[in-house]
């Protein structure tokens, strides 16, 4: 029986090219795209976008280095077919749900664009780091307008906005032998403060920037969602007439859906009794319901009263 070949998945790769101040991630969703994508049956169209935002969490959550930081994405919308898309990093673990009206969605067209799914909404990105605010931790939100022609552009459009730095971003969604596959390539300019020069906005030309970005744009998409392809060949391919090339294996992704039943019962057993009692149904049973992993609990009123 012959063997199945390597692949290369779920497991994020940093680079930097010191002499031309830039940094860059990628990654590929194989098997923990997946299972995150099994919890639901999603339809085609929120399945692939769902992908592009799973893919844009791992690499922007792939710069988190503190134990216990959290990355955030969310997309919330008024009247689009997806009313609510959110996706989280934490720890190396990666989840995602999509909130989406059926009867818009199967109204729209399998090429459709960003404002044809989403209509008109925003974006907010949320880094919370551990580390002490002096030290450049806490909480930072940026939120920009959903712009673009599709997820990856209104993320790109995000950092150019809210943080002033020059980065290019693209991902690729497939369907390989029956699963779903996803990767995506960010390269950035290194900001002040991080080993590079001043933000571009002061300056008039940045050649460096100029010639790095023209490198990452060349990426295929084919080359992104081939699970047979490692990230370390596609970096190669980009950027190998450089004098120097710094590469780093981030840690392994996993499904991360972070419901837990315990928790879940103390914190409805801080709730007065009269309030469980609304919230209970006939079998005496309060029901809560997790949108990332599509679990029930269900917390009877007698446990919480013993």
């Amino acid at each position: 029986m012959a063997s199945q070949p390597e692949t290369f998945g779920d497991q994020p790769l940093r680079f930097s090219i010191p002499a031309r101040d830039a940094r860059g991630r990628l990654v590929r969703l194989d098997s923990v795209l997946n299972e995150i994508l099994a919890a639901h049956a999603y339809p085609p169209l929120i399945e692939k976008t769902l992908a592009e935002a799973l893919v844009l969490t791992a690499m922007l959550g792939a710069s988190l280095k503190d134990q216990g930081s959290q990355m955030t994405i969310q997309v919330q919308t008024e009247k689009g077919a997806i009313r609510l898309l959110v996706c989280d990093y934490k720890d190396g673990a990666l989840r995602g749900y999509a909130q989406f009206d059926a009867a818009t969605v199967a109204a729209l067209p399998a090429d459709s664009t960003l404002f044809g799914i989403f209509g008109t909404g925003y974006l907010a990105i949320t880094f919370d780091r551990v580390r002490p605010a002096s030290e450049g931790g806490g909480r930072y939100q940026g939120i920009v307008p959903l712009e673009g022609a599709c997820l990856s552009e209104a993320a790109q459009n995000y950092f150019v906005q809210s943080e002033q730095i020059p980065t290019f971003i693209r991902t690729a969604v497939d369907h390989i032998d029956g699963r779903c596959v996803a990767g995506g390539i960010l390269v950035q300019h290194l900001p002040e403060g991080e080993e590079g020069r001043e933000r571009l906005h002061v300056r008039l030309d940045h050649p460096e920037w100029e010639h790095v970005g023209m490198l990452a744009f060349t990426v295929l998409p084919e080359e992104l969602a081939d699970p047979l392809l490692p990230l370390e060949e596609i970096v190669w391919r980009l950027f190998h007439e450089e004098d120097e090339v710094r590469v780093e294996q981030a840690g392994k992704l996993t499904k991360g859906c972070r419901c837990d039943p315990l928790h879940i019962r103390d914190v409805i057993a801080k709730f007065p009794s009269e309030d469980r009692a609304e919230m209970a149904d006939e079998s005496g049973d309060i029901v809560v319901d997790c949108e990332f992993c599509s679990r029930r609990f269900p917390i009877s009123l007698a446990s919480l009263n013993n």
